[in-house]
């Protein structure tokens, strides 16, 4: 948890809930959270969760088609404040699709935690939730828009590189948008401002970019969805709907290469994000950095092995490289990050730093 000062209004149970579901959805997310101070932590935590929401709703495949597109309109008319859809209306919709309580994964206790959340986000300042809000929605209708875009086909079938960025922008370009909106409302240069909002959803399609790449097969096998796109599995001889099976794994593997370099080309966006944020409100750059170094590092693995991304082997950085990094971001070094991206381009960076493995 952070801090340095004082934690937003607002009920602080559920405030210290929606601290401790994000640890449980996610671990890169959290790291953030963890480095952030308030009330930014706060801001940060509550906005993700409301992201989060919609996102599993999207990612169920026992939801049928139709049903996520309508799930997700009336999230999107809840979060509309000139709209009567309250967050009853919403969990009375959603609660059908609900495993049983026994059977829920940490994801599935937040859809279904929906109204608690709302409710918090609710009383935060006006500009918070005015930051918030907008780039939320836009999240939620780029969902729906694709889920019904392939209705017919049970799961997403990414069809071109326009394609793919383009649901990657719905997916994390607004997220990016939405961080830098609660970023930018002190005092900034219309210069700063300008950088921040130029580079802001480069930096989100690189995290999103980066998880496409890695999660193939997690992707296609528990969600039936392929971001792949079409053509370039075409060009390798892959149909998409065989994008993990093993006699493809060549032809595949250099998509998931392609894919992986696709995503290198934002690095240097995203870096001037990271060198130009501000650190006010209890945000630090720690916070941003840290996402930013670990895509760096999984990159590195995904260029050198692309095929265990087709498989449940999976590619990810050591427990180790994380804690390396964390560490290094939130010491007192002096190194630059083009200094650190540079590193851990290279190798693992516990190795590098020379840490203990």
């Amino acid at each position: 948890m952070s801090r340095h000062a004082a934690r937003p209004p607002g009920d602080r149970a559920d405030l210290e809930w929606c601290h401790e579901a994000v640890q449980g959805v996610s671990r890169t997310f959290a790291l953030t959270v963890d480095v952030l101070d308030e009330p930014m932590a706060s801001y940060i935590c509550i906005g993700y969760l409301l992201c989060r929401v919609p996102d599993t709703v999207e990612d169920a495949d026992h939801i049928p088609p139709t049903e996520q597109a309508r799930l997700l309109r009336k999230y999107d008319r809840m979060l509309d404040p000139d709209d009567d859809t309250d967050t009853e209306d919403f969990r009375a919709a959603v609660d059908e699709w609900l495993p049983a309580p026994e059977d829920r994964t940490e994801d599935w206790e937040v859809v279904a935690s929906t109204p608690r959340i709302v409710r918090t986000f609710r009383a935060l300042p006006e500009d918070v939730r005015e930051a918030v809000t907008p780039p939320a929605r836009e999240l939620v209708q780029g969902m729906a828009m694709f889920v019904e875009r392939y209705a017919d086909e049970g799961g997403l079938r990414i069809q071109s590189r326009e394609e793919l960025e383009e649901y990657c922008y719905y997916a994390a370009g607004t997220v990016g948008n939405l961080v830098t909106n609660l970023l930018a409302r002190g005092d900034l240069s219309e210069g700063r401002r300008a950088r921040l909002y130029d580079t802001a959803e480069e930096f989100g399609l690189l995290l999103q970019l980066v998880n496409v790449a890695k999660d193939v097969y997690d992707d296609y096998t528990e969600e039936d969805n392929v971001y792949l796109p079409a053509e370039w599995l075409a060009a390798e001889g892959v149909p998409q709907d065989a994008v993990v099976d093993p006699e493809h794994e060549s032809g595949a593997a250099n998509v998931v290469r392609r894919t992986a370099r696709h995503a290198r080309s934002f690095l240097d966006d995203a870096q001037t994000y990271l060198e130009t944020v501000p650190t006010t409100d209890g945000n630090t750059v720690a916070a941003w950095a840290i996402p930013f170094l670990l895509a760096v590092g999984t990159l590195r693995e995904l260029l050198a092995r692309p095929e265990d991304a087709l498989s449940d082997t999976g590619v990810k950085i050591s427990r180790q490289e994380v804690f390396a990094v964390v560490t290094e971001m939130t010491g007192t070094s002096s190194d630059s990050l083009a200094d650190l991206r540079e590193d851990i381009a290279g190798q693992p960076f516990h190795r590098a730093s020379g840490s203990a493995d």
